[in-house]
């Protein structure tokens, strides 16, 4: 309550609201504070093992808070149970013009059209090896740099994962960001089967003769139940081990009469108008592959009701950004306590 009623309104006034400044000034205190960070220790809590992975509890960090891995340690001293970077690009990339982020207050929403704003994959990695070992699991959400064709994005995505294999407990194939030109054509059948076929052979090679590092994939909510039905059918020919679901929509449903401005904003939607459409996709991919499928389930989750009822559309585990925005760092003490 306090962080709604008193530092939220501090923080959203900051920079003269501009949302990115923001942004950037809360990671930065993040990110001085994560050496101390490191020493703070949580008990598991509804700790659950999803595709070989150990979770002290189902509640992770979704992509794009936290880019470049600055405030990692933070994190995990904040509750959450793992923490997912990125999306990062095989080459270092400034993103889309400014202005790129919006908040929709009064819908609970945010828009973005970052464009993949990140400093590259072998960054990244570096930055990972002067850290060390984290608290909590590590997931790395890969995407295709923008000056790469869509025609070469495999080598791109191939890149990134030799980069970033030895840090990861597991990597998101981003293919469902509408911010970058031609990675929405990503998630068809053929470049799709391409994609993920290359990525299994260079994981195996990676492996050697260890685990296989899980590699999940990360749709849109703006396909069609027969779209989503073809990704399981690749997935499923190619041992992917898990789906998120979903990204941002380009979907303006839902948003109060106040933010209606902004509805001409281009980018992805995320946050309270996106939950249901989340939830029916997660019900969706649980039912077509009876359960078998993990599925991570974020968009809208912004308190415990919210992620019970995403468990109960048959999600093994949960991510949160713009709940956490909104709501501030008990968001997930309270989902944690809840179940």
């Amino acid at each position: 309550m306090v962080y709604k009623s008193v530092v939220r309104n501090v923080l959203f006034r900051m920079h003269g609201g501009d949302a990115e400044r923001i942004h950037e000034t809360t990671l930065r205190a993040l990110s001085a504070v994560s050496p101390l960070a490191k020493a703070v220790r949580r008990k598991p809590a509804a700790e659950r093992t999803v595709f070989g992975v150990r979770f002290p509890n189902p509640v992770g960090l979704a992509a794009g808070l936290d880019k470049n891995g600055r405030a990692l340690p933070a994190w995990g001293a904040l509750g959450f149970g793992f923490v997912e970077v990125g999306t990062v690009t095989r080459h270092p990339q400034p993103g889309n013009p400014k202005p790129r982020l919006f908040r929709l207050r009064d819908s609970e929403a945010i828009i973005n059209r970052m464009g993949f704003n990140n400093d590259g994959a072998l960054e990244l990695a570096n930055r990972l090896d002067r850290l060390g070992p984290l608290s909590v699991p590590l997931g790395i959400s890969l995407g295709k740099s923008k000056v790469t064709p869509v025609e070469e994005a495999v080598e791109d995505y191939r890149a990134s994962l030799r980069a970033l294999y030895r840090h990861g407990d597991y990597f998101a194939v981003n293919i469902s960001s509408p911010n970058t030109p031609g990675l929405r054509s990503l998630q068809d059948r053929g470049a799709l089967t391409e994609l993920l076929s290359a990525l299994d052979e260079t994981s195996g090679e990676l492996a050697g003769s260890g685990r296989r590092k899980p590699l999940l994939v990360k749709i849109a909510p703006d396909l069609t139940d027969q779209a989503i039905g073809e990704v399981l059918e690749v997935c499923a020919a190619h041992g992917v081990a898990g789906l998120i679901a979903t990204n941002t929509t380009l979907s303006r449903d839902g948003l109060a009469p106040a933010d209606q401005p902004r509805a001409g904003e281009a980018g992805g939607l995320s946050g309270r108008p996106l939950a249901a459409r989340a939830r029916e996709v997660v019900r969706f991919v649980s039912r077509e592959t009876d359960g078998k499928l993990p599925v991570v389930g974020v968009g809208g989750i912004f308190g415990a009701d919210d992620a019970k009822a995403m468990f109960d559309a048959g999600a093994s585990l949960v991510q949160v950004y713009t709940g956490f925005i909104y709501e501030g760092p008990g968001l997930v003490r309270r989902i944690v306590k809840a179940l």
